[in-house]
């Protein structure tokens, strides 16, 4: 039987582990997909025939350099509104926890998420994710957190769920109802909780809108007890959990979070020690926001050399969002993880490609190039895999392959 389709005379960059060279490379090498999968990959020496004895399509890629799909791990991409006047404010000196216990921040963006149709916030995000699809990405995570109210949190999953089947991208949802408090319940945050676990989830799960569970604990969110909770009642579902944590603060987050077995911990620069030595334990995926600090700017790093010392994996995600992170460049974010983190180039592109796919629970199928993956995967005009993260606001993206199947990138 012949393989569906055949790419020759390309430089691999496979982000697999296993392989020595840097970013795994294979070089003067070819790829076969045969039913959505990666069935061969190797030296073009290495073919048993001719290309095209082999495959039913065959394509030259004339030197190109191939990556795995892109992985964009933490977004809020699907909200009503924007908040450029907050952005405003903090250039004249106002923080953000101010501006979030004055009524602004996430409850700003609730209340235009709430007067939103799903049709609105499916049109509002479309703009969004085609700057995202346009440069490879293929595995896109979208938070509900802008409704906190069970029928507009169901109501932002639907949308994002909408968005998967429209753009033939693959979208992980997360339940995010632990976000902020709503206006009313204002002074009440344990009863909201009670509601996030007894009604919301309960509902989100039964509909099947969400694929993960996910909370804000830090000072101006909720406590480590708050969110124990949440967990517990995401368990009870048989969703796992992860976090937004140690953003503003060191709220152990982290370690609660490692005791549940989260996919990942997000944010983190207020990591300590402690938080970095029980994520690694437990296995649990340190996802940084360079969109988040820069916008913020934030003045303490997360702790780079903690993680690498642990053996933590770290992710790069946009964390595309109304008010800190209103980023829609996964490259860009990679160069700044290098300028901002002191990342390397090759950390930083498996932060948006492997430990992407882990953060989301999707190591085993997406992530690297290796034979019984997703053939998911970018080809690019560059030279060598570090332009990706060298480059400030060009797009290299030649073409896009999704599950086997070239994407239209023309959005």
């Amino acid at each position: 039987m012949m393989w569906d389709h055949i790419w020759i005379n390309g430089h691999f960059a496979t982000m697999n582990p296993a392989l020595t060279q840097p970013y795994g490379a294979i070089h003067n090498g070819a790829i076969a997909v045969q039913d959505g999968k990666i069935c061969w990959l190797g030296l073009m020496s290495d073919l048993s025939d001719i290309p095209e004895k082999l495959a039913t399509h065959v394509t030259d890629l004339a030197g190109a350099w191939v990556t795995p799909g892109l992985v964009d791990c933490h977004t809020h991409l699907v909200y009503g509104g924007n908040r450029a006047d907050e952005f405003e404010k903090r250039l004249k000196g106002v923080s953000y926890e101010e501006i979030a216990r004055s009524g602004g921040g996430i409850r700003s963006s609730v209340t235009a998420t709430r007067a939103a149709s799903e049709d609105d916030l499916v049109k509002r995000a479309q703009k969004r994710l085609n700057n995202l699809l346009r440069e490879g990405v293929t595995t896109i995570e979208i938070k509900s957190g802008y409704g906190l109210r069970t029928e507009d949190e169901a109501k932002m999953l639907r949308a994002a769920r909408r968005l998967g089947r429209d753009n033939n991208v693959d979208v992980v949802t997360t339940f995010l109802g632990a976000h902020a408090l709503p206006p009313e319940y204002a002074d009440d945050a344990d009863g909201y909780i009670d509601l996030v676990c007894s009604e919301m989830l309960p509902a989100i799960a039964a509909e099947g809108l969400a694929d993960a569970v996910d909370a804000f604990c830090e000072n101006i969110a909720f406590n480590t007890d708050q969110t124990r909770k949440v967990f517990e009642a995401a368990r009870a579902h048989n969703l796992p959990v992860k976090l937004h944590a140690e953003q503003l603060s060191d709220q152990k987050g982290s370690i609660l979070a490692a005791g549940y077995h989260a996919l990942s911990s997000d944010h983190l620069e207020y990591l300590a020690k402690d938080g970095v030595a029980a994520m690694a334990q437990a296995g649990v995926v340190a996802v940084l926001l360079p969109g988040a600090f820069y916008c913020l700017r934030e003045t303490k790093l997360p702790p780079i050399d903690l993680l690498r010392q642990h053996g933590v994996d770290i992710a790069i995600a946009t964390d595309s969002n109304p008010g800190t992170s209103p980023a829609l460049s996964l490259l860009l974010m990679a160069n700044m993880a290098c300028t901002l983190f002191r990342m390397t180039p090759e950390e930083a592109l498996a932060g948006i490609t492997r430990n992407g796919a882990r953060a989301l629970g999707r190591g085993d199928s997406h992530g690297t190039l290796e034979t019984g993956k997703v053939a998911d995967f970018v080809v690019w005009e560059i030279d060598s895999p570090a332009e990706l993260s060298y480059a400030i606001g060009g797009n290299p993206c030649r073409a896009v392959v999704r599950q086997g199947k070239l994407r239209d990138i023309a959005v």
